[in-house]
């Protein structure tokens, strides 16, 4: 039984097609993003995701795109009143305003798989880190992590959780724009982990000298596929192998978020 299983009958056959059964959950939060055609029936898609899922309590819609420089939405409330919420991943909790911040729930098994090559004493870079979905779970492998963002939500929030999940002796944050703030101070990274909003490709220039030679970039970029070749050629002009790439989530029609593992092979 799905979704749409569920409201048989109460939607309109010729509008069901509009609905998916497939929807964010961060927390105990259901996000939608409904059709027009669907909102006249809002209120029972909302009360067919409570009864089918016991662990949500509140049930938004998203009305606007992510936009701006804190990266959020604006949603209007099907169900609950509440965008502060708990949300568990890999055995680490994150407290975090959804209303607020940045979190892509979707994106766990990437963060899992760059996780993964963490090793322990690394010093590792995370701008753009949110409430720390890449700086927790590398602070939690012993790596000392200088984590970075402008969003003072997400800064406080992040400051929470590294005191939730233990690893506050291993995370330094700074609040603050990638493209301005010196970290002269700190050691040259072993890893750079650079989860990069939409059309900020640039910043990429400012980190590469940060890393040091046979260092780790992971770098993310929104891409169409044709525009991949061309992009791993200008990578190796900046003095960067390849090593892994794939896409890990379409944003748009033909617009895929692209993640590169990128050995700096220049010093």
């Amino acid at each position: 039984m799905s979704l749409k299983d569920d409201l048989m009958g109460i939607i309109p056959d010729d509008t069901m097609c509009h609905l998916t059964n497939h929807f964010e959950v961060i927390g105990d939060i259901a996000i939608l993003s409904l059709r027009p055609e669907l909102i006249d029936y809002q209120t029972q898609i909302a009360g067919a995701i409570l009864s089918r899922k016991k662990n949500i309590h509140t049930v938004i819609n998203k009305v606007s795109k992510i936009d701006g420089g804190f990266r959020t939405a604006q949603y209007e409330f099907l169900a609950g009143t509440n965008t502060l919420t708990c949300h568990r991943e890999y055995g680490l909790t994150y407290r975090l305003d959804i209303g607020k911040v940045f979190f892509n729930s979707r994106l766990a098994y990437e963060r899992k798989r760059v996780n993964n090559q963490v090793q322990p004493d690394e010093w590792v870079f995370v701008p753009f880190c949110g409430i720390g979905p890449y700086v927790i779970p590398a602070a939690a492998c012993d790596a000392k992590v200088v984590a970075m963002d402008r969003n003072p939500d997400a800064c406080r929030y992040l400051s929470e959780n590294i005191w939730l999940n233990s690893v506050a002796r291993n995370v330094c944050i700074i609040k603050g724009s990638a493209f301005d703030t010196c970290l002269r101070r700190f050691p040259v990274f072993n890893r750079a982990i650079v989860p990069t909003p939409y059309g900020m490709d640039e910043v990429l220039d400012g980190i590469v000298p940060l890393v040091k030679k046979s260092g780790m970039i992971h770098f993310y970029t929104f891409k169409t596929r044709q525009q991949i070749p061309m992009l791993m050629i200008e990578y190796k002009r900046k003095g960067l192998r390849v090593k892994f790439f794939r896409p890990c989530g379409n944003v748009a029609p033909g617009v895929h978020r692209w993640v590169f593992d990128l050995v700096k092979t220049d010093p």
